[in-house]
């Protein structure tokens, strides 16, 4: 067990959510116009190019985690929110359904607690506190404390930028020293939780006595089937599994590929930087990447394909971004089957759909039950078999799968950094956590003509049979 809460902590924790509420007063009047000006403000603060890379590559520094170059991009993510929550209403009337009689009014979730996550310190906090800017919450940021300098940067920036609009900048407020105990005080306390990490982070949120968003681990894997487009399934594959040195719970972490494209796949991969493991290497690599338990090892989570290469005690050329094992073998004991968290990519060979759907089933029973799954393929019975099966809360078509499931500007997902998993995955939502999670909503009904269908009509063939 954890250390017990000190009393300065729990002081400092009761203080944040009183200040949190008068923030939450203060902006109670503001109308749809000023909220989104403000909203607009400070996603140009923290998405600026310059800021946010800035901040970016702070976090890469500060935590060890990531990739310098690439981190940066992740600035689209942060404008995409911004175009959601534009587009929607966050007060008053948002819905009516004059033929249900209801009206649906928004009110504001309160104070949330929000767990910042090592690898998305800088973009966590900028697409929460839009959402919940939006939906005049208060929001209180809970670093994580290899990424505590990030954080509280990044929070600084945002507080500022109200305060030069006339806003109370106590509507975002950030821990400054984090710990675990006032973690778990500050979620107690709070009236929501947005919890993106690691399981014990989101187990510690379900359990603190307050509604909490949380999400499950990820281990995506994709079909690619006769009928794809090997070059774009290839540089897709590269895409997802490179971006952020394959940190991401939505990086491609297998490739399930149809036996009569396997081959040429295999090629196009290595063209795109892949760099192919021997049998010898791939034992290596297993030593390196999990413990004699069969727990991920964290030194090497999030690291450059090189490096754990090199830690595994063998080079890969220059030029290749990421590692490609062949696999045969699903399951527990088959630890490449599982989430890997950094630059490896597990292929395995199918014959026949109905295989490639069992494979995706045993697949899930390993880990990343409820996250996402995607296809490389133009047959829609395909596309749509691979969806009634798929244990899963989002697929993704032909896109790459950590820089689409989670939102993007090609595709109709809600921009988000954090993704529900269903009861699949332990969680309470299987949506991508956006605008409306946010808010609070009262329907509102008024009398309608009765709308009673006979008993005869309800009740069909068994109408007036036997009864027991």
């Amino acid at each position: 067990m954890g250390r017990p809460i000190t009393s300065e902590e729990k002081q400092l924790a009761r203080a944040l959510l009183d200040k949190a509420r008068r923030a939450m007063r203060a902006i109670e009047d503001y109308d749809q116009a000023k909220v989104d000006r403000l909203c607009q403000a400070v996603a140009w603060a923290t998405a600026n190019e310059k800021t946010f890379t800035r901040l970016a590559h702070m976090s890469v520094e500060e935590s060890g985690l990531g990739d310098l170059e690439g981190r940066p991009s992740k600035r689209f993510k942060i404008m995409g929110i911004l175009r959601d929550a534009l587009r929607q209403k966050s007060m008053g009337i948002i819905e009516e359904d004059p033929a249900k009689g209801i009206v649906k009014y928004a009110k504001p979730a309160g104070v949330i607690a929000s767990l910042v996550p090592v690898t998305n310190a800088a973009l966590t906090e900028a697409g929460n506190g839009i959402y919940a800017l939006k939906c005049k919450d208060a929001i209180i940021f809970s670093p994580h404390p290899a990424s505590n300098k990030t954080t509280n940067e990044t929070v600084r920036i945002m507080r500022a930028t109200l305060e030069k609009h006339g806003a109370p900048p106590d509507v975002f407020q950030c821990i400054e020293k984090p710990s675990i105990p006032l973690a778990q005080e500050l979620m107690a306390i709070c009236d929501l939780t947005i919890a993106t990490g690691g399981p014990a982070m989101v187990r510690a949120a379900y359990s603190s006595g307050k509604p909490a968003y949380g999400v499950g681990a990820g281990n995506a894997t994709m079909v690619i089937d006769e009928t794809a487009n090997i070059e774009e399934a290839a540089k897709n594959t590269r895409l997802s599994k490179t971006s952020d040195n394959g940190s991401g719970c939505s990086s491609d972490g297998n490739l399930v590929v149809e036996a009569s494209i396997y081959d040429r796949l295999l090629e196009q991969l290595q063209k795109e930087g892949g760099y192919l493991v021997t049998d010898a290497e791939k034992k290596l690599l297993e030593k390196i990447l999990w413990d004699s338990e069969g727990h991920r090892t964290t030194d090497t989570i999030a690291r450059p394909a090189a490096k754990i290469a090199g830690m595994a005690g063998f080079q890969i050329p220059d030029g290749k971004k990421f590692m490609i094992v062949k696999e045969e073998h699903i399951g527990k004991d088959s630890l490449f089957s599982s989430e890997k968290l950094c630059p490896v990519l597990a292929i395995f060979k199918y014959s026949g759909f109905e295989n490639a759907l069992e494979m995706v089933r045993q697949i899930y029973e390993v880990g990343g039950k409820g996250h996402s799954c995607g296809i490389y393929s133009f047959n829609d019975d395909h596309i749509h078999r691979l969806a009634l099966t798929a244990p899963v809360s989002r697929m993704m078509v032909r896109q790459p799968q950590s820089k689409a499931n989670a939102g993007a500007f090609n595709n109709g997902m809600p921009m988000t950094s954090s993704m529900g998993c269903g009861i699949w995955g332990g969680n309470i939502t299987n949506e991508n956590v956006s605008l409306k999670h946010y808010m609070q909503v009262t329907w509102v009904s008024r009398p309608i003509p009765e709308d009673r269908p006979s008993e005869a009509e309800l009740f069909g063939e068994f109408y007036n049979t036997e009864t027991l």
